[in-house]
């Protein structure tokens, strides 16, 4: 019999409960990686571990949420439509990039831990992180041998029980556009006051000035100026 100081999980329909455990799990996972135990994330939700076996088939599914839910765009696109439109563009764009820059930050946060953990995203399926271009790519060790080039006519190795299918493939990389497409709108409209004064549409500028932030996110911390200094050069140009 259960003492009266464990808490009964809250009645709520599963889903419910599973966006609860991943809310408690994620900032725990960002702190531990994939060395967080199903115990530790019980304990901090004040439910019993049984629960998240009945919300999740295995640790791996719940890590593979979290990994899901650190890279969804909702927060910061509340962020980006509180800003209000009463302020001077320049105000706009510096909470604008203070935001996107701190949700690019948790996402690191959450794949460095899992990295540094030894667990990589891209080892389960349907689990695909930003493409970030070429340089995304992983690079073999100096002096590592090159992969052995296959014949014509050799048929494609295989896919593994853990390989993503190509249709889970084409959903996460869809997500991932939505998610770009959703930001580029929301950052459009902090440009929209001042449509008739722009040398470029709005939404083109929202383009431009999000590759610009996205391009600053490997800036390391600690540095609070940076957003203001990229908002003044992007709307004041290099020159004085």
């Amino acid at each position: 019999m259960e003492t009266a100081a464990r808490r009964r999980a809250p009645g709520m329909n599963p889903e419910r409960r599973r966006q609860m455990i991943v809310a408690v799990a994620l900032p725990l996972v960002a702190e531990y990686g994939a060395a967080v135990t199903t115990a530790q994330i019980a304990r901090a939700a004040g439910i019993g571990e049984a629960t998240i076996f009945r919300a999740f088939t295995d640790k791996d599914e719940l890590l593979d949420a979290c990994m899901a839910e650190a890279l969804r765009p909702d927060h910061v696109l509340e962020q980006l439509a509180a800003i209000p439109l009463d302020q001077p563009l320049a105000g706009r764009l510096v909470e604008a990039a203070d935001a996107m820059r701190a949700h690019m930050a948790r996402i690191g946060t959450v794949i460095a831990a899992l990295h540094a953990s030894g667990r990589r995203p891209r080892d389960r399926p349907g689990v695909r992180l930003p493409s970030r271009g070429p340089e995304a790519a992983p690079r073999a060790p100096a002096g590592a041998p090159s992969p052995p080039k296959r014949e014509a006519g050799t048929p494609a190795p295989s896919r593994g029980e853990g390989d993503p299918s190509p249709e889970r493939e084409d959903a996460a990389r869809l997500d991932q556009e939505s998610s770009f497409r959703e930001t580029r709108t929301a950052l459009a409209e902090l440009f929209e006051p001042e449509r008739d004064s722009l040398r470029l549409p709005p939404e083109r500028l929202a383009a431009l000035f999000l590759a610009m932030v996205f391009s600053s996110a490997r800036q390391p911390e600690g540095a609070p100026e940076l957003s203001a200094d990229l908002v003044d050069v992007f709307v004041h140009g290099a020159l004085t």
